[in-house]
């Protein structure tokens, strides 16, 4: 019998990839497996629910300094093998909490390996590798910032359990001094304030919102149509800088982040000045 933990994540990763993600080496929790997609050779990766951490509080999916780590080896050997051949795409499974809050994990510097697996994606991307993010699950404060922030494409489920934000309700309540009532209402006037992935995906950053008919159980119907959207996300990819510009560059970005437009134009501006 597998030991292996279930989670969204994990059924999502190995219904695209055919594998289980395990690497000799790599923590439990890191998920990183060579596949096929639309008729070439990609990369996924993906974090997965692992019990017996070494460190506790990042043992039910969270980023922690094992999987800043580990995770930064693996994409950085991506690179390599790839820097004078054709760049794989890199296809991030996102069902993860958030970063990993533990004073063991500040002690020995959670900082850095979050920095570094950020910096591996961004260095994969600017070499051309199409880096994509498939959101089916949480992908929360720390989590984005290391799975998700630098991909050139965003593709989230359109999907209650589906949420993308800088930290939970609760804890934006404490920090704010409101009720999570008064947060509810003010999201519903105040669109980064709310936390349905509707509201995420009117700011412009996701390349697709997909409905899924079954997002905790896939079957060959609904993989078929995920990876379907991967591959036009790819193609995409490669059609485009491989800058982050495009997430400013949508009908959506255009309407409801004037003032992040305004403030960008702005210090081009005064750059160009200077």
């Amino acid at each position: 019998m597998s030991d292996l933990v279930t989670s969204r994540g994990r059924k999502w990763f190995e219904a695209l990839s055919g594998k289980d993600g395990r690497v000799a080496g790599n923590p439990a929790s890191l998920m990183v497996s060579p596949g096929t997609l639309g008729g070439e050779n990609v990369v996924y990766v993906g974090i997965a629910p692992d019990p017996k951490s070494r460190f506790p509080r990042a043992g039910h999916t969270e980023v922690g300094v094992e999987e800043g780590w580990y995770g930064t080896r693996n994409l950085r050997a991506v690179i390599e093998a790839d820097k004078n051949g054709p760049k794989r795409p890199i296809i991030t499974i996102i069902d993860s909490k958030s970063q990993a809050y533990g004073r063991r994990e500040e002690l020995v510097g959670i900082h850095l390996a979050a920095a570094a697996i950020i910096a591996a994606y961004a260095d994969a991307r600017a070499a051309g590798h199409p880096v994509i993010a498939l959101i089916v699950g949480r992908c929360v404060s720390g989590s984005f910032l290391a799975l998700a922030g630098q991909a050139n494409r965003m593709i989230a489920f359109d999907d209650p359990e589906v949420l993308v934000h800088a930290m939970y309700k609760d804890a934006a309540a404490r920090i704010t001094r409101r009720s999570v009532a008064e947060l509810d209402k003010l999201g519903e006037e105040i669109i980064p304030m709310a936390y349905d992935i509707g509201s995420f995906a009117k700011l412009g950053g996701l390349y697709a919102l997909l409905k899924v008919a079954t997002p905790d159980l896939p079957n060959d119907v609904t993989t078929a149509q995920v990876k379907k959207v991967l591959v036009e996300a790819i193609n995409d990819a490669r059609r485009s800088p491989r800058t982050l510009d495009v997430r400013l560059e949508s009908d959506a970005a255009k309407v409801l982040r004037k003032a992040s437009l305004k403030v960008r134009r702005m210090m081009a501006e005064q750059w160009a000045a200077a």
